[in-house]
């Protein structure tokens, strides 16, 4: 017999990280296989299958053809992964582990708390389980068409934590939500299983709520200016944790030797720093195509200057499409440019100073990204060629774009410093802060 397959099994696989994840633990011929449904019995009897992950929407298909069913995967009503061992198919969930672990790592408690989960497919059945196993005190499960639905979400705004087992919101239709968390006003963790983007629209309204809430109750104020107003930290995490570390449980069935758990830590990371945009904003003029380059030098990582790439979209320098069209026209393309830049990954993104005045423009970029909003004294910042910052005071558009450049970021850096040195700054943070964006 040749040599074996070991892959992921789905249907539409474009979004997966998996093949890297698995090479890292160690199984160089790991593949993506995608099949249509009545593809799968046929390649499921093949003799030179060594292992494979199964996702969506074949978690519970499977299991039909599956000789022996682990103990663990038939109580939860699903398998993820499957290995022959001579000739009969073993099925198990290792999800699960991979779901604990996340939990765990976010410091997220299920006990004695009311559970909603998003979903009823196979992964569904894992956080059910997972929920369960750790002493929630309710579970409830919400579908398009159950008992609990989305219409009557109302019945459940007790609700302690949420967890979304859907795709909803996952690469490539990003824009996606399931629910919105003001519904929801009791909830104190939220988690989202999907991993790319790394920060799904879920995940960015539980760091907004739980960012206001901690100004709310007076967190970083002075004593005299605490006011509190019920406001609650919300614990949240993406699905990256739970992805690598249930591949490192699929890979120890697979090969039947033990793996480390340091070794999800250090897959994390390397994925965190490699896939993760930087991206960079601030006033106009403050340094970030030069910042931006000398990141691109010392990460490896493609820059793209999203100014320069409008100036290529419309053929015409941008005060030319300032004059020509208005500003309105300008921000309608810099919004578009900067969405398709922001779904791809591993960048260096230099923005315009303006980039921050859309709501969806923020969300675009942390989705997919870790922001830094460079800062400079104003009495430096250039105006020539830039429109805005010579029609009036560039302290009055400070203040106006100050909150806004505040809300998007996720750091502030001082650039009054050479830029080697504030590219240095922020590539010690991004890496300081590996797989912890979600605290």
């Amino acid at each position: 017999m040749g040599e074996k397959i070991y892959g992921l099994l789905g249907r539409k696989l474009g979004h997966s990280w998996s093949v890297p994840i698995h090479q890292a633990l160690g199984c160089e011929g790991y593949r993506l296989i995608e099949l249509e449904p009545e593809e799968l019995g046929g390649f499921l009897r093949r003799e030179d299958i060594g292992g494979l992950n199964v996702t969506i929407p074949y978690k519970r298909e499977v299991m039909a053809f599956c000789d022996v069913i682990d103990e663990g995967a038939e109580a939860i009503g699903s398998v993820n992964t499957i290995v022959r061992r001579e000739g009969k198919l073993y099925g198990y969930n290792t999800d699960i582990d991979g779901f604990l672990y996340m939990l765990r790592r976010a410091r997220i408690s299920l006990m004695g708390k009311k559970v909603v989960v998003l979903g009823s497919g196979g992964a569904s059945l894992t956080a059910q389980a997972a929920a369960k196993r750790e002493g929630a005190r309710e579970v409830v499960v919400v579908s398009r068409t159950g008992p609990d639905n989305y219409e009557n979400l109302d019945h459940h705004a007790g609700a302690d934590v949420l967890i979304n087992t859907t795709p909803v919101g996952m690469w490539p239709n990003l824009e996606g939500q399931p629910v919105d968390l003001e519904r929801f006003p009791r909830a104190e963790a939220v988690v989202d299983i999907i991993y790319n983007p790394n920060r799904t629209n879920l995940i960015l309204q539980a760091e907004g709520i739980d960012k206001r809430d901690r100004l709310l109750a007076g967190e970083g104020l002075r004593p005299e200016e605490r006011e509190f107003h019920g406001g609650h930290p919300i614990r949240c995490t993406g699905g990256l944790p739970m992805l690598v570390h249930q591949a490192k449980r699929a890979e120890e069935l697979f090969f039947g030797q033990p793996i480390p758990d340091y070794q999800t830590e250090l897959i994390l990371s390397r994925l965190w720093q490699d896939r993760t945009n930087i991206v960079l904003v601030g006033m106009p003029g403050c340094g970030k195509t030069t910042v931006g380059r000398e990141l691109a030098k010392l990460t490896g990582k493609p820059l793209v200057d999203l100014d320069e790439e409008i100036v290529r979209r419309a053929g015409k320098p941008i005060p030319d499409i300032f004059r020509e069209e208005g500003e309105n026209a300008f921000r309608d393309l810099e919004s578009r440019v900067l969405a398709e830049t922001c779904a791809k990954d591993g960048q260096v993104i230099a923005t315009g100073g303006g980039a921050v005045l859309r709501p969806e423009n923020q969300t675009a970029m942390r989705r997919t990204g870790r922001v830094y909003w460079l800062r400079r004294d104003l009495n430096v910042l250039p105006k020539e060629g830039r429109p805005l910052s010579q029609k009036g005071s560039l302290e009055e558009m400070y203040q106006m774009r100050k909150p806004l450049y505040e809300a998007a970021a996720d750091f502030r850096v001082d650039n009054n410093q050479t830029a080697a040195e504030a590219a240095q700054q922020i590539w010690s943070e991004l890496c300081a802060n590996i797989g912890n964006q979600w605290p």
